[in-house]
């Protein structure tokens, strides 16, 4: 009797992270009856560091590294991330297997009680909003210069518990993260796309594994979503040309309108003063081509050199 091995599922250990990576295996129990599914958690730098911005940490590898290294070492064969924490460029010998369908990729308000009356567009001048993201930041300081920002770091909970002592009067987090974990009722607006485009990847699971690994990449395949797949590769194309990581404020936006794919993306300078934007149009069947011409219109319109200045201020930091 052939005796086939259990498959290792490497998660960080966050109550997010454990959600989704949870969900993985769930799926692949259910398509793949007769295999075993395991999971497997480690602590990851990101999850560590608390108490200094993503951004002056300037690792783009912060959430994944360490489950990167237990799949080339062998003690897991896949790992299960968040796709907007996921680098462009992957470490050799791994690869991204597949991407599951995307739920609404959105930022998302949520506010102090006493704010609940208030809208984004209606929050008094001097109203503290709390993110991690220099996305974020660049894009609502460009709407919003009589807000103040305040970073804020710590998982889902950590950072709601902030809100709610009373340390923030509002914060911004992703509607995916929120409806995962059973909070919806804590998203007080969704914000509309023309006022914060999104992160690469948000919204979408990637999961990583190790390159030629036809037995993980064919029981993974079950849970690959093709629309959403698109999408990604092109943002995340897009993302790659720029050479753009978590601490510069690049943000995007993707749609499918039949056999088309139209991708859209902005460069910010911190301050949010000024914002380069582009839309990108091609076939559904070369993401990768749509990203490289958005980010080419964007270099073409200064994009290059507000990356060049904020990495430079970042290295100087």
């Amino acid at each position: 009797m052939l005796v086939t091995r259990n498959i290792r599922i490497g998660s960080r250990k966050s109550q997010l992270a454990l959600v989704q990576t949870h969900w993985v295996q769930q799926e692949l129990q259910k398509a793949h009856q007769d295999r075993k599914f395991e999971v497997q958690t480690m602590s990851t730098q990101g999850d560590k560091i608390l108490d200094v911005a993503l951004a002056k940490i300037g690792d783009k590898g912060l959430f994944t590294k360490e489950l990167e290294l237990a799949m080339i070492e062998r003690e897991v064969d896949f790992a299960v991330h968040s796709l907007k924490d996921l680098p462009t460029n992957l470490p050799e010998g791994l690869m991204l297997g597949v991407v599951t369908e995307r739920e609404d990729p959105a930022d998302a308000l949520v506010v102090h009680e006493k704010h609940k009356d208030k809208k984004l567009e209606t929050l008094p001048e001097g109203t503290i909003v709390g993110t991690s993201s220099l996305r974020r930041l660049a894009q609502l300081r460009h709407h919003f210069p009589h807000l103040t920002f305040k970073d804020i770091r710590g998982n889902l909970n950590t950072r709601l518990a902030k809100l709610d002592a009373g340390e923030y009067d509002a914060i911004i987090l992703a509607v995916a993260g929120l409806k995962r974990l059973d909070m919806s009722d804590r998203i007080h607006q969704v914000i509309d796309p023309e006022i914060s485009l999104h992160a690469v990847g948000q919204g979408a699971l990637g999961i990583e594994c190790r390159t030629g690994d036809e037995e993980v990449l064919g029981l993974l395949s079950t849970i690959a979503h093709y629309p959403t797949t698109q999408r990604c590769l092109a943002e995340r194309s897009f993302l790659r040309e720029l050479e753009g990581g978590c601490q510069v404020p690049i943000g995007v936006n993707s749609e499918i309108d039949g056999d088309r794919l139209i991708l859209k993306g902005i460069v910010a300078t911190l301050d949010g003063v000024t914002l380069v934007k582009g839309e990108a149009t091609g076939d559904i069947t070369d993401p990768d081509a749509i990203g490289i011409d958005l980010a080419n219109q964007l270099k073409a319109q200064g994009a290059q050199e507000i990356l060049n200045e904020i990495i430079a201020q970042n290295r100087q930091q």
